[in-house]
């Protein structure tokens, strides 16, 4: 039986690239930066913030620009643009623990990052067991080294976990894991095509879709 289903943040749970595009092109604006192209971010698309932010803007400062991102990121969560659950995948998430599956979170993300869902009144609380991030994992996607923390605190095989996530990095991390994984397409920045199919064990076109596919893999 399938124990544990475990999720990734961006444009899995939350749909978060466009927005993600829009907030890091305003902080590069406010360091008199030029923007970046859009096939620029979604080629780099995955990949830890500030490990793809030189890639999107070359010559950029990381330091700098980690210090002007962190009040607008603020602003954009606080204002209802970034990191919203819609209420079909909440309902998706309950229907899961209905069944009797434990829930994490696992992103690339880092502490910093993701504080605002750690708080004990984000409509997550009550439903998410843990919250592995780039703080507190010694490996990030794709490495199968990133969900060594999480099988130790829970004791589970890895067959027992299923993991899902947006991008093949995911799937590369998953697979080489043991864990299951299943691709969610919901966002359309990639194709079942992008993936090896040898890591993927279910594609869902919309989150919803993954209590189904979770059921069939029992």
């Amino acid at each position: 039986m399938i124990e544990a289903v475990v999720v990734d943040v961006d444009d899995t749970l939350c749909l978060t690239e466009a927005v993600c595009f829009e907030l890091e092109n305003e902080v590069l604006a406010a360091l008199g930066r030029p923007p970046m192209s859009r096939a620029v971010h979604l080629a780099t698309w995955g990949e830890p913030l500030l490990d793809a932010m030189p890639k999107r803007s070359p010559g950029l400062d990381v330091g700098q620009f980690d210090a002007a991102y962190r009040p607008v990121l603020r602003r954009y969560v606080v204002g209802g643009r970034l990191d919203v659950v819609a209420p079909e995948n909440l309902r998706a998430l309950d229907q899961l623990v209905r069944a009797g599956r434990r829930l994490m979170l696992l992103t690339s993300r880092t502490e910093a990052e993701v504080e605002h869902m750690l708080a004990p009144d984000h409509v997550l609380a009550e439903r998410v067991d843990a919250v592995y991030h780039a703080g507190n994992t010694r490996f990030g996607k794709p490495d199968p080294r990133v969900f060594d923390e999480l099988l130790a605190a829970t004791g589970l095989a890895p067959e027992q976990c299923v993991y899902v996530g947006d991008s093949p990095g995911d799937a590369q991390a998953a697979g080489g894991a043991g864990l299951h994984f299943v691709a969610c397409l919901q966002s359309r920045v990639r194709t079942r095509e992008d993936f090896d199919a040898r890591h993927v064990s279910a594609f869902i076109q919309t989150f919803p879709e993954l209590v189904d596919a979770v059921g069939r893999l029992d």
